[in-house]
């Protein structure tokens, strides 16, 4: 059993739990539209209705969100990646060319959002580290879009499940290639010539293998496979990209690096290349918190 001082430990549990994305804004002291970018959101009451969110008691903009008359809750799209990783940075001007408009009670409403709640602040909690900001719904709308999710460090689509299964059937030779992670360290196989790449396998239909047990063969480690986290290649080359969790142990195979440490030079395969890119820029901006919250 793990302890609870343990704080990665503690971040990797927390990690575990899928959640939706968030964008929580609002308007300080001087009219200006700040936000940040959560996962720490939450249906409380139908009546009254009521939700919350989780804000850092080290945010730059705690004072707008604890003292101000409400905020706005715009749950993103499954399109809406960018809008995420944009208010996970520490820019100046969030808003700087995103469509937005001005909500029914004055915060700021994202375009384009899976849904919007507009609310008062009812109440605010202190909760640690953190605050928990308790809104009254005052407006609300919702579309027909699939909102984007997250988990363990990464995000999920409805889009990418569905495009995968596509894919598979399409394509009955299309590669399993796995962004296989342990303690956030990323495992990649070495080539004889010194390149490196993702562990991938051809797993034809009709086999009992599977990612799981050929990733498990090739390194003698537990392997737990995730969600599917990209889709590419084309016609008969299509690979799906997998997040995989490894157990402990020694692997009798591979190499494990932390993401900013990875060697990308070193990738040849170009498409590859790029999958870890994002996924090294998305680790950096998007650490494993209790709330997924930065600001």
């Amino acid at each position: 059993m793990l302890q609870t001082h343990d704080p990665r430990a503690l971040r990797d549990a927390f990690g575990a739990f899928m959640t939706g994305v968030t964008v929580v804004t609002a308007l300080d002291a001087q009219g200006r539209p700040i936000g940040f970018t959560a996962n720490s959101f939450a249906s409380v009451s139908l009546d009254p209705p009521l939700l919350l969110v989780c804000l850092a008691r080290s945010s730059r903009n705690l004072a707008a969100f604890t003292q101000g008359p409400g905020f706005a809750v715009n749950v993103l799209a499954e399109h809406q990646k960018e809008i995420s990783n944009r208010f996970a940075q520490p820019v100046q001007d969030r808003f700087a060319g995103l469509a937005w408009r001005t909500g029914p009670h004055g915060a700021p409403l994202i375009e384009t959002v899976a849904a919007w709640f507009d609310c008062a602040l009812e109440r605010v909690v202190e909760a640690g580290d953190h605050v928990i900001l308790l809104g009254r719904v005052q407006a609300f709308e919702h579309s027909a879009a699939n909102g984007l999710g997250y988990v363990r460090g990464s995000y999920f689509t409805p889009r990418l499940a569905e495009e995968a299964t596509r894919t598979a059937s399409a394509a009955p030779e299309a590669r399993a290639v796995a962004i296989a992670t342990r303690e956030d360290q990323v495992l990649l196989f070495e080539d004889s010539d010194g390149q490196l790449h993702l562990p991938a396998f051809d797993i034809p239909q009709g086999e009992d293998a599977t990612l799981a047990s050929r990733l498990r063969e090739a390194t003698e480690l537990p392997v737990v496979v995730g969600f599917v986290y990209a889709v590419c290649g084309h016609g008969h080359e299509r690979r799906i990209v997998y997040r995989c969790e490894l157990g402990t142990g020694v692997a009798t195979h591979g190499v494990f690096f932390a993401p900013e440490a990875i060697p990308l030079e070193r990738i040849g395969d170009e498409e590859m290349r790029g999958i870890l890119q994002q996924y090294v820029g998305e680790s950096a901006l998007l650490p494993q918190l209790p709330t997924r919250q930065a600001d």
